[in-house]
Order: structure tokens, then sequence, then C-alpha cells
């Protein structure tokens, strides 16, 4: 007789380790960072290692404070992503305590304080995200140009001297590194056209600017590439569903679409959505989080295409040009009330009617 091996719901077929999945995330982030830093310089991989060692830091000392085991849960590497995952998000060249107060924020007040992993109602890391931006707005708003239209150019050890002292070995300020060729302070591709439609031009023309070619921000298209070629990794290794990336893209997809037939000289293209800012590495590897997501494949589908639209929304409307964490957090808060209503129905229980509810 043939053993029957019987496991507890939910009845997932890869029977990976906790430790063994985050791993796996991390390593599928690892295309886009080369992107960043290809295009970015070194700064991104300065704050991987602030944000990393801050948020597991932070998971042990509060975790020996519960009396948990320490061991056990900094090895399921939950911290160590989530400290990955704001760094990708954080300016390049931010200060080093932007860093290490987002990576503590998001472990010990996101995560532990409901419980630890599992547990935690918001995503960790955006929602550490939105509390930098919304305390520390000018820090976390001084995005570096490519560095193809950089008038100054860093190394590793110039990242290293600007985000612990504000200033690169030769004595250049982070607001000088931000300057482009022509000498102007360089934004990022949706805070300029956002900033050029509040003063009356068109898209097109905000799009003349020479961060742009043709409607895809200098290096933001390759590094939403790079992003997504991890993420269908993800995907075919059965690490997350294809339910929310998919259904995240489209409603984005959509919602511009709506908005740019509508008048394309106020709103920007899908295409211009899709490839400059975060919406692809956001579809990938925030909201895929399987603890602050939905958990039902239609529930999933729901929630994904809710911030798709969402994140274009408050694009155009809202203060913040990426809104990706916004969304993100919105609908964190919407997941009990979408899984309460796509529940599957219990396995030989019939469907309630009026006709029959009543026998």
């Amino acid at each position: 007789m043939s053993k029957l091996n019987v496991a507890s719901s939910p009845h997932h077929h890869n029977r990976r380790d906790t430790g063994v999945v985050m791993r796996i995330v991390m390593l599928a982030c690892v295309p886009g960072i080369l992107a960043q830093t290809w295009f970015f310089g070194f700064g991104i991989l300065i704050q991987i290692v602030i944000c990393v060692l801050s948020a597991v830091l932070a998971e042990s000392v509060i975790v020996e404070l519960r009396k948990k085991n320490t061991e056990r849960v900094v090895k399921d590497y939950s911290a160590a992503l989530t400290g990955l995952l704001l760094a990708i998000c954080l300016p390049p060249l931010a200060p080093w305590w932007i860093a290490v107060i987002g990576s503590s924020f998001a472990i010990v007040i996101v995560k532990q304080l409901y419980g630890g992993l599992g547990y935690n109602l918001f995503n960790p890391a955006m929602a550490a995200y939105v509390m930098l931006l919304i305390s520390f707005p000018v820090e976390m708003t001084s995005w570096l140009p490519p560095t193809s239209l950089s008038e100054q150019n860093y190394s590793l050890w110039d990242a290293i001297h600007t985000v612990f002292t504000g200033f690169t070995a030769n004595g250049y300020s982070v607001d000088q590194l931000r300057s482009g060729i022509d000498g102007v302070t360089m934004a990022t591709p949706l805070d300029h056209v956002r900033t050029q439609l509040q003063q009356s031009y068109t898209v097109q023309e905000a799009m003349s600017a020479n961060i742009f070619s043709g409607s895809n921000g200098v290096a933001w298209a390759p590094v939403a590439l790079a992003y997504a070629i991890g993420g269908l990794i993800l995907i075919k290794a059965k690490i997350i569903n294809w339910h929310i990336p998919v259904s995240m893209i489209v409603g984005g997809l959509l919602a511009a679409l709506v908005l740019y037939s509508i008048d394309s000289s106020v709103y920007a293209s899908p295409w211009f959505h899709l490839v400059n800012g975060s919406l692809i590495f956001g579809a990938f590897f925030i909201a895929t989080d399987p603890v602050s997501a939905s958990t039902t494949n239609k529930g999933r589908l729901i929630f994904g295409a809710l911030i798709g639209i969402w994140t274009i929304l408050i694009r155009t409307w809202g203060n913040y040009p990426d809104a990706i964490a916004f969304a993100v957090i919105l609908m964190n808060m919407a997941v009990p009330l979408i899984d309460y209503y796509t529940r599957p129905r219990t396995y030989g229980h019939r469907v309630k009617t009026r006709a029959n509810s009543g026998k």
C-alpha cells in the first residue's frame, strides 16, 4: 500500500522553506540591481548594505526581547529581503540614517509589532517607504540623473563618502551630482512630467527634455525590463503566481489608456507609465508579498488590478509622482474584505440561494 502524505492548507506543490523562498526572491532582484548600478551608479549598493544590516539587526534585537528563537527567525531571510526591497526604492545617495530609520521602522513597527512574519497587515518595505517619504521629502526625492547625462560622475568611494557625509571625496554635494550635462538639476521622468504639466506645458513638450528618449526616460526602461526578467523567473520557479503581476500591470495600463484617450496632451501614454517609475518592480516584487496580499486567485486578480488603477490615479492627481507604495498600502487594508468575498466554496457544499436557504 502506498503511503499517503497529508499536509495542511494551503496545499503548495513545492515544499521550499521560507528561507529558500526569500533567497530566491533576493536573487531574482539581481538583474534589476545590476541595471540600476550600471545606469545610476554605485549608490544603490551602499543602500542595500545599510538597509539589510539594519533590518537584520533590528529583527535580532526585537526577537531577542520577545524571547523567541533568534537564530531561526533571522535565518528565514525575511528581514534581509525587506531591507533589500526598501533599499531598491531609496534614492542612491540618500543619507545613511534614512536607510537605518526606514529599515528599523519596517521591522520593528510594521512587522514585529503585529507579531512577526505572517501577521503583518501591511507590506513592511512599502509602509516604511511611505513613512520616509512623508517625513523626509527632500532626502527621499533627491534622485540622480543617469550617469550618461550627469555632469559629475562618481565612484564607489564617492558613493560611500556621500551617503555618510553628504559630499563626495572631491567635495561635490548631492545637489551638484543631480545636475545634468546642461547644468540643470534633474528629476525623475515622472516628477519632471508632473512639474511641467503644473506649469501648463503639454506632455509632449515635457518629454522634449534630455532625460527622455522618445517616451522613455533615459535608462529607466532597461531597469524596468531587468526587474521584469527577475519577476518572470519567480513565476517560472513557482515562487509567485501570475495573477497579481499581470492584473496589476493590465489594470494600470487600462487606466492610463482611458486617460490618454480622453486627452493625450494632459495625460501620459500607457507605455510611459509602464517603463518609467516602479510599476513593473512593484508588480513582481512588492504587491506579491504573500503575507499582505490577497490569498485567493480571484482575490489576487482584484487586488492587483486595483493597485494598478490606484497607481495611475495617484500619479495623475496625487501629490507624489510615483504611487506604488501608497497604492499597495491602500489595498493591503482591503485584503480581508477581498478575501471574504472571493473565498472558494467549501468542497461538497452548495452555494446558498433564496430558494433553499429556508430548508
